[in-house]
């Protein structure tokens, strides 16, 4: 949520009353300083996090890859065991189809 042009000014006018105008630049200096050390520590928490969950980040991937890995390699098992499984059963079907042919004949 930003702060328009004439929220600033309504609040320029507020601080010169208050403070008069002698005293405006070094509120406005350390109000300055201030949002940069906001600023500065925010970048910091954000940073910091960033780092943290970076290793818990490669960890999930790592993972990931494993698992993805496992499974292609039983879904390749599990396809080579049922093609071995049906080759007699597909030769048995193809060879009474061969004798249905010829007896039609």
């Amino acid at each position: 949520m930003g702060i328009s042009g004439q929220e600033i000014f309504i609040i320029l006018i507020v601080v010169l009353i208050l403070f008069g105008a002698d005293k405006l630049p070094d509120i406005m200096r350390t109000m300055g300083k201030g949002m940069r050390e906001v600023r500065k520590a925010t970048d910091e928490i954000k940073k910091e996090f960033e780092s943290s969950t970076e290793d818990i980040r490669k960890d999930i991937n790592e993972v990931t890859g494993t698992v993805t890995k496992d499974i292609n390699d039983m879904t390749e098992d599990v396809r080579k065991d049922f093609k071995e499984a049906a080759s007699p059963l597909t030769d048995e079907i193809n060879s009474a189809a061969r004798d249905i042919n010829n007896e039609v004949k």
